[in-house]
């Protein structure tokens, strides 16, 4: 049975994540409201060809986002520290969830990051959960989905190693890597969108695989028909958080702090 089509505003939708999201949307004939501060991009343009309905705002200007969400149902949102820190991301997170309060949507969509709640001290992790607390207080329905590494990550980290016939990643060889594909997240988003009911006021972490460098080193010599042999590099910054099965590292976690 197909789901009811429902209106969408999905926040920084010419990124990665929220534009993966936005198209799959599209695809399942709901009406997207692509939240973008440029409506001239490429990447606007072509969510507008496929349909949706571009709309300029930003996430730091509260007028903009009232008339963003004056036409929906549902918002997906996500933040980044990158543009001004993490003080910012958790400003803008917050500031979206008040107007989904003020407007009466009946679900905000929150991505946060895996274990975000965990107390885990890392700077982007935390100014996520403030994000993820603040929603809870503000008591509007909601559900909260933490994806962990992208696998897209991994394969910009480690493109020129693998031409070389390498799999290089700064961790040892039987550390388990928790990863999840764009798609992936795009899949349960719309999920979780399309089945409001069986969310609401939920916190679910979410990854599509878990494999050590040497396991994923194996599948990738089998796609590529060549040898993939796994390396590993010096870790230059790193950050290990334990589950109750497993030591499991995210070497994308590294990278981020350093550029934070």
């Amino acid at each position: 049975m197909a789901a009811k089509q429902r209106n969408i505003l999905v926040t920084g939708a010419t990124g990665q994540q929220d534009g993966s999201l936005a198209r799959l949307l599209l695809q399942k004939k709901h009406k997207v409201y692509a939240l973008t501060r440029n409506t001239h991009s490429s990447a606007a343009q072509e969510l507008r060809n496929r349909g949706a309905v571009i709309v300029k705002g930003d996430l730091d200007d509260s007028d903009s986002l009232k008339r963003a969400v004056k036409d929906v149902q549902s918002v997906f949102l996500m933040g980044t520290p990158f543009e001004d820190g993490t003080e910012g991301e958790t400003r803008r997170g917050k500031l979206m969830a008040e107007i989904a309060k003020e407007n009466s949507i009946e679900h905000l969509v929150y991505s946060s990051v895996a274990n975000a709640d965990k107390n885990t001290g890392i700077p982007h992790f935390e100014s996520k959960y403030k994000v993820e607390q603040h929603i809870q207080n503000l008591g509007i329905p909601y559900t909260i989905i933490g994806p962990t590494s992208l696998m897209e990550n991994l394969l910009s980290y480690s493109r020129a190693g693998l031409r070389q016939g390498q799999l290089a990643l700064p961790l040892p060889p039987s550390t388990i890597l928790q990863q999840i594909a764009l798609e992936n997240i795009a899949e349960f988003s719309t999920l979780v969108l399309e089945r409001r009911n069986s969310f609401l006021g939920k916190r679910i972490d979410i990854a599509s695989d878990e494999l050590t460098g040497e396991q994923a080193a194996k599948i990738l010599s089998e796609e590529l028909g060549r040898k993939i042999k796994y390396v590993q590099v010096p870790l230059v910054f790193s950050v290990i958080y334990c589950t109750p099965r497993a030591i499991r590292l995210s070497f994308f976690t590294f990278l981020l702090l350093f550029l934070c």
